[in-house]
């Protein structure tokens, strides 16, 4: 009879523990890296895929509003074994800590990784967010878009994430709706700087990021610019 009760208690620990974790516990050094050569390897079996299959994509199936940047995300299944000996070990399906997703998928499928830390900080704040009846806005940055107050949501200092491209503090802001998006416009300042691209006012100017890197940017508005070539939110 005890034996049963512990089993059953173990049981129903496993159970409460299991819906919080959204990494496994071990996260190796490696597995949190973008290594190029691992994005290569998983590219030449997305193209080997897409030849194979008359043109489809080993992709996984998203609403049409997902937004761009996590609609395609890669299906690792498909993949496995024929053109894939298993997910790179960065791979969340492989214990890391990136999805791996296709941009350009309708003009030309290219493999790129964003970081579900990301999302992992986002989940935390719309748990918090659940106690308000309203989104604690603070300050208005643009139209709908605002940031958070903090306090609020019991912190005692503003969150952040670390910038994929800077290593810099990105913040968050949040719309009418409650939906929170991490603010990328200092990257994009200094990307456009340093660019010799060129944008008109109205084009999502975003792709300075990820152009010459192998990560994008998840969880984030769409920017243009002003007339004076700095990056603003683009506001529908």
């Amino acid at each position: 009879m005890k034996r049963r009760l512990l089993k059953s208690l173990l049981t129903m620990a496993v159970v409460l523990v299991l819906p919080g974790c959204f990494f496994p516990q071990e996260r190796k050094v490696e597995n949190q890296i973008p290594y190029e050569e691992q994005i290569a390897t998983v590219q030449r079996a997305v193209d080997q895929y897409q030849e194979a299959s008359g043109g489809l994509l080993p992709i996984k199936t998203r609403e049409m509003d997902t937004p761009i940047y996590q609609k395609y995300p890669i299906d690792f299944a498909k993949l496995t074994p024929q053109f894939l000996e298993a997910p790179p070990g960065n791979a969340y399906e492989s214990g890391g800590v990136f999805q791996y997703v296709l941009i350009d998928a309708e003009t030309n499928p290219t493999v790129k990784v964003f970081d579900l830390r990301m999302a992992e900080k986002i989940r935390e704040l719309k748990i918090r967010m659940q106690a308000h009846r309203y989104p604690p806005f603070k300050d208005a940055l643009a139209d709908n878009i605002y940031t958070l107050d903090y306090k609020k949501l019991g912190y005692k200092e503003e969150q952040y994430v670390t910038s994929p491209y800077t290593n810099n503090n990105l913040p968050f802001v949040v719309n009418g709706k409650g939906e929170i998006f991490v603010d990328y416009i200092s990257d994009l300042n200094s990307a456009l700087q340093n660019e010799k691209i060129t944008f008109k006012q109205g084009d999502d100017i975003r792709p300075v990021l990820h152009n010459h890197s192998p990560i994008v940017p998840a969880f984030s508005l769409p920017y243009t610019i002003d007339e004076n070539n700095k990056p603003i939110y683009m506001v529908k």
